[in-house]
């Protein structure tokens, strides 16, 4: 069986890449371009386990194999009824196991050229977190900072309709970042997925050109940054991104405008940050939601909330940001893209200033007298 086993350096050897772990282990985190044909429903690896535990690990492995044999033949039957006679999967699970060595054998005997991945999904795990452990260290970022409402995630966008590289945190993490930054209808990633996701952002990236990224804290709703990749960026070249506060405000009614369709979930959200702030002011916040006073309640959070946590959190974080570049932002506007194309010019002109060379003070010649 051991030349039947593969390392994960040779996936691009194959064909099709095969996980035969359950659906929810799927879901959790795969290789990318996996597809799932599980050798055990959820349902009935849970039995399996059950019964090694509580009845005999001997009855469970005669229940698990006729189980395992049983879908395997159905999808013989059905996903890869149509595969060719030189089709070369690579197949694994959870460890490069039972369930995976079944598969290999299976496939093996009727023909195909089926190797197993050896270490299964644990390897590829494994070598997804020593990547990011170094990985984004190799990269000069630009981070966006500034308050909420200035536009940080619109800019970002609009540099990269500009042709810049950008690296979205929020979008891979399916989540605003901020305390009523769920997007409604859409759940966040597991921890392992977004990884994955990250690994194959930076994979993406060309070192020699910044990456932009907009300024996050540890922790983006349920997500964490690796902290490799937040010591770097908090190390990067800083963009101060400002808005005027009217600007600001119509910003955060277009973003939040879903929360003011769910009052009573929205009031929930808010009570949270009772400790942050007074009981009575949460309370009146609600109050401004139940009067549909809408534009105030944003007025209200930018003042006594987002901006003295940005002000707090900022002067921890960004070693450069007293070097920062300004730019005056409006987020509302239809030219999103064409201010981002004048921010990279200026980051462009100020880059070539610091690499043209300094000439020396010219001394003249001394005459004897």
């Amino acid at each position: 069986m051991k030349n039947l086993l593969v390392s994960l350096d040779r996936i691009a050897d194959f064909d099709e890449i095969i996980d035969v772990r359950t659906p929810l282990e799927f879901a959790d985190d795969h290789i990318p371009g996996a597809i799932n044909a599980p050798v055990l429903s959820n349902e009935e690896r849970v039995l399996v386990g059950t019964m090694y535990k509580q009845v005999s690990p001997f009855e469970a492995s005669r229940v698990g194999a006729a189980l395992v044999a049983r879908n395997i033949a159905q999808h013989l039957d059905t996903t890869f009824a149509d595969r060719p006679r030189n089709w070369r999967p690579l197949i694994y699970c959870w460890r490069g196991g039972t369930r995976s060595g079944s598969v290999t054998t299976v496939f093996s005997m009727i023909g195909w050229p089926a190797r197993q991945l050896e270490g299964g999904y644990k390897t590829y795990r494994r070598a997804t977190l020593d990547t990011l452990d170094h990985l984004p260290a190799t990269f000069r970022y630009i981070v966006l900072t500034g308050p909420t409402g200035s536009g940080k995630t619109r800019l970002l966008h609009a540099l990269r309709e500009a042709g810049a590289q950008t690296l979205d945190l929020e979008q891979l993490a399916a989540h605003r970042g901020s305390l009523l930054g769920a997007l409604p209808g859409e759940p966040q990633p597991s921890q392992k997925w977004f990884d994955t996701l990250l690994v194959g952002a930076l994979r993406s990236f060309d070192p020699a050109r910044p990456v932009f990224v907009e300024a996050e804290s540890r922790r983006i709703g349920a997500i964490s940054l690796p902290l490799a990749l937040l010591e770097s960026f908090h190390r990067g070249a800083c963009v101060e991104v400002e808005a005027s506060r009217e600007d600001r405000a119509t910003f955060l009614l277009h973003d939040y405008a879903h929360l003011f369709q769910h009052p009573e979930s929205f009031k929930e959200q808010l009570a949270r940050l009772i400790g942050l702030h007074s009981r009575e002011r949460v309370s009146g916040w609600h109050t401004l939601i139940d009067a549909g006073r809408q534009a105030e309640l944003a007025r209200e959070l930018i003042d006594l909330h987002y901006d003295p946590a940005y002000a707090r959190s900022s002067r921890q974080n960004f070693s450069e940001l007293s070097r920062a570049t300004h730019m005056l932002f409006r987020p509302n506007g239809a030219d999103a893209v064409e201010q981002a194309r004048a921010l990279l010019a200026r980051l462009d002109a100020a880059r070539s200033a610091e690499r043209l060379p300094v000439r020396p003070p010219i001394t003249p010649p001394i005459t004897p007298a």
